[in-house]
């Protein structure tokens, strides 16, 4: 005869105490109005060469737009993962090298580089950040500025980059024998080849590039990014493999440099090593410290700013790069966290509302506590009610 087993209590979890507040609904919702901020901004600049299309704004826009491109992936490593990365510019040109010895010595397309950039890129990330990632803060800092003028002098010295005069006569992009040099006429409205290019780079650059570094941010892997970034030995030892959690972002940013690489060179169709010095890897690192770390928003106003404001400034000559520079100093003193902090929220949307705290009553544990404290009104110490030693032994 077989005893029936007790059963076990289920543990249920207690009731919350507070009724989690409704979600944020309408055009002032932090996220939905940012969402549509973004869309309003993208549509203008896609309606902006129907205003003006003259060929010195488009070409600043699109270098700007490819900067866009460059900062989102240096927020990989520096907003997300906080990885101080003083050499970004070289991945940069690993993607403008490779896509320019492709073309114009294999006769590639530039579409047809862009499986051998994400290797080449891999590659380098892995070749620098494998036996360095393990180092931390300044140390990490000196490898990368080393690693930047390594591929700087290496590409100053070899025979299949062109040495210091680089390579010249880099084909546009083009797509299945028909090539943006071609031109485009829609409705009657020709589209040249600045122009194409203009719109492949709003569209594929800066949308393929904002929306998936932004989503990564979000995700799983960008919360462990965030918690390596805040403490690299509190995240492990909640289970988070901080080196590859590390390499896996310098490897995202690495191919984020080299496809912004290739666009620039297609841009500007021919590349030389003074286009990567340390200068660059300093301007798109302060894009992204300038506009926020970890703010998609942000990083993009850091790099419009960085890359146009010394064109704005150009008029003044000679001065406008001090000029620069005291803006941003100005800007730095008044937003030390950036212009647009990865927490900001406008203060004219709707927060959502936190209940208070009902009081809680009393349970007496205080009043207990104290009379445990004190005997003078229990019997054991009253003289005249305390039993004697004989009592006590029967």
């Amino acid at each position: 005869m077989t005893m029936a087993r007790p059963k076990t209590p289920r543990l249920q979890a207690p009731k919350p105490t507070l009724e989690r507040p409704p979600a944020i609904r309408g055009l002032l919702a932090p996220e939905r109005f940012m969402k549509v901020l973004g869309i309003v901004l993208f549509a203008a600049a896609a309606i902006l060469p129907f205003v003006t299309a003259t060929p010195y704004i488009i070409s600043i826009l699109t270098s700007a737009f490819i900067y866009i491109v460059l900062a989102m992936g240096l927020n990989v490593v520096v907003g997300y993962a906080g990885l101080l990365d003083l050499g970004y510019i070289a991945f940069m040109a690993v993607g403008a090298y490779t896509s320019g010895i492709l073309t114009t010595q294999f006769g590639l397309s530039m579409l047809e580089t862009i499986p051998f950039v994400v290797i080449a890129c891999i590659l380098a990330g892995v070749i620098i950040g494998g036996p360095t990632l393990r180092l931390r803060s300044d140390y990490l800092a000196i490898v990368t500025l080393g690693f930047g003028e390594i591929i700087r002098i290496t590409a100053n010295n070899l025979q299949i980059t062109g040495g210091p005069s680089g390579i010249h006569g880099i084909p546009t992009w083009s797509f299945f024998g028909w090539s943006f040099s071609d031109g485009l006429d829609i409705l009657g409205i020709h589209f040249n080849a600045k122009v194409l290019f203009y719109y492949f780079v709003l569209f594929v650059g800066i949308g393929v590039a904002v929306v998936a570094v932004s989503r990564l941010g979000r995700g799983k892997l960008g919360r462990a990014w965030k918690s390596v970034r805040d403490d690299e030995d509190v995240s492990e030892a909640m289970g988070i493999n901080g080196y590859a959690t590390k390499l896996l972002a310098y490897i995202i940013g690495a191919v984020w440099g080299g496809f912004a690489g290739t666009l620039m060179a297609g841009h500007l169709s021919a590349i030389a090593p003074n286009s990567f010095e340390f200068l660059y890897s300093a301007l798109v690192l302060m894009a992204v410290v300038l506009g926020g770390m970890g703010s998609t928003p942000g990083v993009i106003i850091g790099a419009l700013f960085v890359s146009l404001a010394p064109e704005f400034l150009r008029e003044f000559s000679e001065w406008r790069f001090l000029l620069f520079g005291v803006l941003l100093v100005v800007a730095m003193i008044f937003r030390p966290r950036g212009i647009w902090p990865a927490n900001a929220v406008l203060p004219f949307l709707k927060k959502r509302q936190i209940p208070e705290v009902p009081p809680t009553e009393s349970v007496g544990v205080v009043g207990v506590v104290e009379n445990a404290g004190d005997t003078t009104g229990s019997p054991a110490s009253d003289p005249a009610t305390a039993p004697n030693d004989e009592e006590g032994r029967r």
